[in-house]
């Protein structure tokens, strides 16, 4: 279908990939995974033809037709939705605009004619008279309704401009699939289908993502990228791990095992070389002993951060109480007659509209005032906040030494101890001395985690964390969680992250509120179960 030979990639004296040959082939979908900067996002991009490789080439076979998820959510601001998603099949898309144009002509001729009877005998061989409604049907299944179809696409929200493209990367199922972090900006429903979508998909899917579980649900090969090298795996992501783990395990205590030899012979050889009786075992050993080679083992490029919350102080069983809590934004009410009791070990994941779970976080985190109720904190409690937007944090012109020692107990403020826990988050060297106010999204993040952990706060409230961060990050901070004790109040688009932390899911919905005890994957469940039985009544 498509494949690559010796591609390479290089930027300045740095090169991102090298001598990349693969084969992708129908009815397989493949997810590239890789650190942060390693130019899984450029591979993608250069089989699109977006972007020029150092050196080798891309063969595609005839006729194949090649899509890439847009993800510039302006590009068609001023096509209606209907046209943005047609223009998802270029060829179709341009026999359209053709037909279009012949049929506007006041001096229609003969060979006008001829030419447009070519362009409706393509139009037929493409399913150009299905065309509209095919589209229709895939924006609805997106929650896209039908009088929105119409509608300009800068006059859709962003949620919607990310659901539109998405149809459009979809229209008339094209047979090599390309998709950058297509679950972005996402919600639970979409991207569920997205995954049934996109699991029975005949053709060529390659995609990257940070979201574990849609790797696992969706990817048939896994494809990694490390020192520059990369590898492709059959299985999921979840298989990948395991057998990377296993391969990484079995290759040290083999190399032990050949480091232990090799001290027994060098031992032997020493002790007995001069010894004639002895002479013919210890050349003997000498040239077994040069045969024993370690295996080169080159550790990973992925780099985790140390990741653990500690509380300073016990936390007691009543952790928060609130009551009938209401909260109204321009106008719009987000919550209202919200009441929660919290206790000692809940893990909480809020689900359902984003804005108004963010409004609820600042105000439980003491950042905003409720229109209406009250909430208590218990006396046992402390907070510590990881906000969605944490812009406000680094406006300062500070080191990241510095920044971090605004956050430190009295105790630990001095230099080497900065300097070691920025080192397990992740900042080495030069790199603690960098300014605050320009560092990356994800450099921020750790930064904020940074904080939290030095708080030795038993409440965790955090917005969103798994944001600008990479699936070794994201990995780290999800240990961290169902590692810590305490109580955890928490948002997250990721469905691993929540699956795997949360022991108790509130939904917020247009009707109120909905307070389960069980894990993520339970609560999903249980709503399809319900929405069936409603549906067969």
């Amino acid at each position: 279908m498509i494949s690559t030979d010796n591609i390479s990639l290089k930027f300045g004296s740095r090169t991102l990939f090298k001598e990349v040959s693969l084969k992708f082939t129908a009815g397989n979908c493949y997810g590239i995974i890789g650190a942060n900067g390693s130019g899984k996002s450029s591979f993608l991009k250069i089989l699109a033809n977006d972007l020029p490789q150092s050196s080798g080439s891309i063969s595609i076979d005839k006729n194949k037709r090649l899509k890439i998820l847009k993800q510039n959510h302006f590009e068609f601001d001023e096509n209606t939705v209907i046209e943005t998603v047609l223009q998802g099949h270029d060829k179709l898309y341009s026999i359209i605009k053709a037909k279009e144009f012949f049929y506007a002509k006041e001096d229609f001729n003969e060979k006008d004619g001829i030419e447009l009877s070519k362009l409706e005998e393509e139009f037929g061989e493409l399913n150009g008279w299905d065309a509209e409604i095919d589209a229709e049907k895939l924006l609805r299944n997106l929650d896209i309704p039908t009088e929105a179809h119409e509608l300009k696409m800068k006059e859709l929200p962003g949620s919607d401009k990310v659901k539109v493209l998405l149809a459009q990367a979809l229209f008339h199922s094209p047979d090599i699939l390309i998709m950058d972090e297509p679950t972005n900006n996402l919600d639970v429903k979409t991207k569920l289908w997205l995954e049934n979508f996109l699991s029975t998909y005949e053709n060529t899917i390659i995609l990257v993502s940070h979201d574990r579980h849609f790797l696992d649900n969706v990817c048939t090969h896994i494809i990694n990228l490390d020192h520059s090298v990369m590898t492709i795996h059959s299985g999921n992501y979840t298989f990948w791990t395991k057998v990377n783990e296993i391969t990484i395990e079995q290759m040290k205590n083999q190399n032990k095992r050949i480091e232990e030899k090799r001290e027994e012979l060098t031992q032997f050889i020493q002790r007995f070389s001069a010894n004639a009786s002895k002479s013919k075992q210890a050349t003997s050993r000498k040239n077994l002993l040069e045969k024993l080679v370690v295996e080169d083992f080159t550790p990973s490029s992925r780099r985790y951060p140390h990741i653990v919350f500690k509380p300073s102080k016990a936390l007691g069983d009543k952790v928060l109480t609130i009551t009938n809590l209401e909260k109204s934004q321009e106008g719009n009410l987000l919550f209202k007659d919200f009441s929660l009791t919290v206790e000692n070990g809940d893990k909480i994941a809020f689900i359902g509209d984003k804005l108004s779970i963010s409004a609820l976080f600042n105000i439980l985190a003491g950042e905003d005032t409720p229109d209406k109720g009250t909430f208590t904190w218990g006396v046992t409690t402390t907070q510590t906040y990881f906000p969605k937007d944490n812009a406000k944090y680094f406006e300062k012109d500070l080191t990241l030494i510095d920044w971090l020692r605004q956050y430190a107990p009295s105790d630990q403020q001095d230099e080497n101890f900065m300097r070691s826990f920025l080192g397990k988050m992740l900042f080495s060297g030069d790199e603690t001395l960098k300014k605050c106010n320009v560092l990356s999204g994800g450099e921020k993040v750790r930064c904020m985690f940074s904080k939290m952990m030095l708080s030795g706060a038993n409440v965790l409230i955090l917005d969103e964390p798994t944001n600008h961060l990479d699936i070794e990050s994201i990995t780290s901070v999800n240990n961290g969680l169902i590692k810590a004790s305490g109580a955890i109040l928490f948002s997250s688009q990721d469905f691993e992250f929540k699956n795997t932390t949360a022991n108790r899911i509130v939904e917020i919905t247009p009707k109120g509120f909905i307070d389960r005890v069980m894990t993520y994957e339970e609560y999903i469940y249980d709503a399809k179960v319900k929405k069936i039985q409603k549906t067969i009544k």
